[in-house]
């Protein structure tokens, strides 16, 4: 009797053992989630960073200055700031510190940005497969670009699901108010509208409708993302056996297809960093054109010109596609190179310094570390977390706070008269860098990393971790070919 009572007490102690374990994982897991990385111990001296890693840094500042960009627009709606911010400075007779050239870009950057990421998309794409090309291991091609392809519907769409899911979720369970997205008066007509949207939103294929996910409006370019990739794959895998020469010529002439014959600006954007990947490619191997390495004694001085003409293009005029850009100052002479089959003009200009910055940042030294600082590369990290939940959280807690400090709107008053004018502060100084609007971001910028952490750690790396293994559960062992077909067998069998 001893003994058994001694086997059911060790049994029970190791029971509760296990389910202590268990408890403190659970409680370690959710202060993994929830705990910022500054107040995570450093792990020793600082990890060597990979010869990309200026991109993750670019791509963790790009998003940034879209964060800002739509914060800068949002709660000066009723000044209408976008006439001022996104048009040139002495426009109309308006001169405003933010529209000078170069410093606007710090303002309203957003669409500078946005060309930025998908000219970083092409490169990083095709890096893998074009290190397989130029190695003549077409075989590993074949099963990389398989793999990249299954997985990058479902690694773009699903995050933005869940993240606006969440956020929609929110105004019924919590009854919280926003000025904009438009709420149903019903659950139920809210999740039909939902997947109505969500479903037309993430159609490649679709024809008509708007750009845009009304639940989370700033992830209008994920479509955009997904259709740049399917340009990359493709091209990828029909340039494949090509000769170095010829894959560089196919691929600019893609490039001025997608410019000027056709209005495709972002597939144009996607080739730029495919061909400026395999331009570093032979660079690196010693291979380059001989009419490029003949350049090599002017290298500086060229890629200084190249970002100083990237930093000045990425200021063009953005308000409107419907506006005359030869009446912008500064802008008549470059008006004339827009192509004809370019609706929004910008674009064109945005593909130009999106390409010449991403190609003059690793060449000029002080620019690529500053993006390699641990603070970018940060950003980086959390960029597409950043860049999925920055618009939620403008409209919930980001305009309350506006409305606290005097950036109030006749429909705040009605649905949300207590936090009007709840602590008044000066608006006077700089536009764009008032007190009452930067007051609100000692808040808003470390909850909104903070969120960016939290979301890409409970959606973004889970998402992308379940794509690897969803493909390799289902990709078949590899065998021994298939036997012939019998004598007899015809098309029919």
């Amino acid at each position: 009797m001893t003994r058994q009572n001694g086997i059911i007490g060790g049994g029970l102690l190791e029971k509760q053992d296990e389910q202590e374990r268990s408890s403190q994982s659970t409680a370690n897991w959710w202060l993994d989630l929830i705990r910022p990385s500054i107040m995570k111990r450093g792990g020793g001296p600082r990890k060597q960073i990979g010869r990309t890693a200026y991109l993750d840094g670019l791509r963790g500042f790009a998003a940034f200055l879209v964060y800002w960009h739509h914060h800068q627009l949002w709660p000066r709606q009723e000044y209408a700031a976008d006439l001022v911010f996104e048009n040139v400075f002495g426009f109309e007779n308006r001169y405003y510190f933010a529209c000078l050239p170069v410093v606007r870009t710090f303002f309203t950057g957003g669409h500078f940005a946005v060309s930025v990421f998908l000219v970083i998309s092409g490169y990083v794409l095709s890096l893998k497969s074009l290190s397989l090309i130029h190695a003549g291991e077409f075989a590993k091609l074949g099963d990389t670009l398989a793999s990249a392809l299954f997985r990058r519907w479902i690694r773009l769409h699903i995050p933005i699901l869940l993240v606006s899911f969440c956020f929609m979720l929110s105004w019924h369970l919590f009854g919280i108010w926003n000025i904009s997205p438009e709420r149903k008066p019903t659950f139920r007509e809210e999740l039909w509208n939902f997947y109505v949207e969500f479903k037309n939103y993430s159609f490649v294929f679709r024809d008509g409708g708007t750009p845009w996910f009304p639940y989370n409006f700033p992830t209008w370019t994920i479509p955009v993302e997904f259709r740049g990739s399917l340009i990359i794959y493709t091209s990828l895998l029909a340039f494949s056996r090509f000769t170095r020469t010829a894959r560089l010529t196919c691929n600019g002439l893609l490039m001025l297809y997608f410019i000027y014959i056709v209005d495709g600006w972002f597939g144009a954007m996607f080739l730029s960093g495919m061909t400026l990947c395999e331009l570093d490619l032979l660079a690196r191997s010693n291979d380059l054109p001989r009419f490029i390495s003949r350049l090599e004694p002017w290298k500086t001085s060229i890629f200084y010109t190249l970002f100083v003409c990237s930093i000045l293009l990425g200021g063009v005029p953005s308000h409107s596609p419907s506006f005359k850009l030869r009446d912008a100052p500064g802008w008549y002479l470059l008006s004339f190179l827009k192509p004809q089959a370019m609706y929004d003009y910008k674009w064109f200009y945005l593909f130009w310094a999106a390409t010449f910055l991403v190609a003059s940042i690793p060449r000029i030294g002080w620019l690529r570390a500053f993006f390699e600082t641990r603070f970018n590369l940060y950003l980086g990290h959390i960029s597409f977390a950043l860049y999925l939940i920055h618009g939620p959280v403008l409209w919930c807690l980001g305009d309350r706070l506006y409305v606290a400090t005097g950036y109030q709107r006749p429909a705040h008053e009605m649905h949300m008269s207590g936090w009007v004018n709840a602590f008044p502060l000066s608006k006077n100084g700089v536009f764009g860098m008032e007190l009452a609007f930067l007051a609100p971001h000692l808040i808003l910028l470390p909850f909104t990393l903070w969120l960016a952490e939290v979301v890409t750690k409970l959606f973004d790396t889970p998402v992308a971790n379940f794509t690897q293994s969803a493909y390799r559960k289902m990709v078949a062992p590899a065998s021994a070919p298939p036997p012939a077909p019998h004598p007899r067998a015809t098309v029919m069998d």
